[in-house]
């Protein structure tokens, strides 16, 4: 007899998405976290962004995603033309962004980079794992903002878009974002009600007008 696993049920969020810059091509916005970017497989976890916003939107579209996990700032573009547009600049890495994370101690030096390459770990999916073998390129960025102590506060500047990137990389840093119930060692989960990261910029070419286009969206912690 076959039995069934119990679907994953997403704790939604009912915060409000908020519209940073709309205009006939494209939305900027925010959104907040435990809100999935595209709805789940289950049928309960069909709210979502993309879903939210195709109720007042109805052309809009994702091409790209943050993490159930993770609150911040997203381009969702209003036409085709605009998809195919910003997936090219996401694509050749044109798409400039930028996170603010709060983060287990103090990194030694206040500024530097973490390469490492990305692979699934198929056996614990979703969860990704370093492999220098046959994993894929990915390269953070990190700035020091502020040190309290147990933690502090880091500029994250992602030059790929590996999934997990960030949190994997901080973690081999030595430094877990706190509130990860994925990579976090017990300590650092516990320290926050939430993961502490958050898309604080995206800067990319407006689509139609070529003009650069910067929307910023302050960390809420």
């Amino acid at each position: 007899m076959h039995i069934e696993s119990t679907p994953y049920l997403v704790p939604h969020s009912r915060e409000p998405i908020e519209i940073l810059h709309e205009d006939e091509h494209l939305l900027l916005v925010r959104k907040p976290d435990l809100l999935l970017s595209v709805p789940g497989r289950h049928p309960r976890n069909h709210d979502s962004l993309i879903s939210r916003l195709q109720q007042t939107h109805p052309t809009a579209s994702i091409v790209h995603r943050l993490d159930l996990d993770t609150s911040g700032i997203m381009v969702v573009p209003l036409t085709r033309e605009a998809h195919a547009d910003i997936s090219r600049q996401f694509q050749q890495r044109e798409v400039f962004k930028t996170y603010e994370a709060l983060v287990f101690g103090v990194p030694a030096t206040g500024e530097g980079q973490v390469d490492l390459p990305l692979i699934a770990d198929w056996p614990r999916r979703p969860l990704q794992k370093v492999c220098h073998q046959q994993g894929k390129a990915a390269l953070t960025w990190y700035e020091l903002l502020e040190s309290h102590g147990n933690y502090s506060r880091v500029q994250l500047m992602p030059v790929t878009g590996r999934s997990h990137q960030l949190r994997i990389h901080m973690r081999e840093l030595g430094h877990p974002i706190l509130g990860c119930d994925m990579y976090a060692h017990a300590e650092a989960f516990r320290m926050a009600p939430r993961l502490m990261l958050h898309a604080t910029r995206l800067g990319l070419r407006h689509p139609v007008t070529d003009e650069w286009l910067e929307g910023c969206s302050p960390a809420p912690f």
